[in-house]
């Protein structure tokens, strides 16, 4: 989304692209539900909507997001569309799941591009709205049954995060830096979760299925608070 961030993806690998929107600079924080993160929110859905219309699906993760494991196992065949949450009610197929839009997987076909245009366009319904807010509104929209789209949620037994931490290290696949609000309170809470993997990680097998200890974190995050609307 900025140049910086665009010139690091390049030291890691070559396969990078940079996100660009005209007349905004994304190089400094974008502070939660400022005019600047909701145009970055959106400019990166309407992003991943042509990524759909060019015939490719994806995994869609946040920078705030740890890999420990391969996601595949855990996700749906059936569904078009599938999402982390914050608060997962146990039922992948209940729309009351609190999703969180930092980790999807889609598959491209016509069911998910002709939502993508619903949701991008429903922007304009719900101004001054995230993406994720807007989600949340729309996916009890009956249009939804009538393209016939599936929509599954993942559980955060395996897709976790600062909300709703996965507790058994030997089943986390992700784990979000989400209900958190602050860099420095991210970055701070995120080194502290990978120390706790890589001791995890150190164990000998048969200690592993006995770990009973899990993630030290939230401990920053879990006091911050999102800024003061001026």
């Amino acid at each position: 989304m900025d140049q910086k961030a665009y010139e690091h993806c390049l030291v890691v690998h070559k396969h990078c692209f940079t996100l660009v929107t005209d007349g905004i600079d994304f190089h400094q924080e974008a502070g939660f539900m400022t005019p600047i993160y909701l145009t970055m929110m959106w400019r990166r859905t309407e992003f991943l909507q042509h990524v759909l219309e060019m015939g490719y699906n994806f995994i869609f993760t946040d920078t705030d997001i740890m890999w420990f494991r391969d996601p595949f196992p855990q996700f749906y065949s059936d569904a078009d569309f599938q999402i982390a949450c914050d608060q997962y009610t146990g039922k992948p197929n209940d729309m009351n799941n609190r999703p969180n839009g930092g980790y999807m997987y889609v598959k491209s076909n016509n069911r998910s591009r002709e939502f993508y245009k619903f949701w991008t366009t429903s922007r304009e319904t719900y101004p001054g709205t995230n993406e994720q807010d807007v989600f949340n509104i729309i996916k009890f929209d009956p249009y939804i049954s009538k393209i016939g789209f599936k929509v599954k949620f993942l559980d955060t037994a395996y897709f976790g995060g600062f909300c709703t931490p996965s507790r058994d290290l030997n089943l986390v696949c992700t784990m979000h830096a989400n209900c958190c609000f602050g860099l420095d309170n991210k970055l701070y809470d995120l080194r502290l979760m990978l120390q706790d993997w890589r001791a995890f990680m150190s164990l000998p097998k048969d200690l592993k299925h006995e770990w009973i200890v899990s993630w030290r974190v939230p401990q920053k995050c879990k006091y911050s608070k999102p800024p003061k609307k001026l």
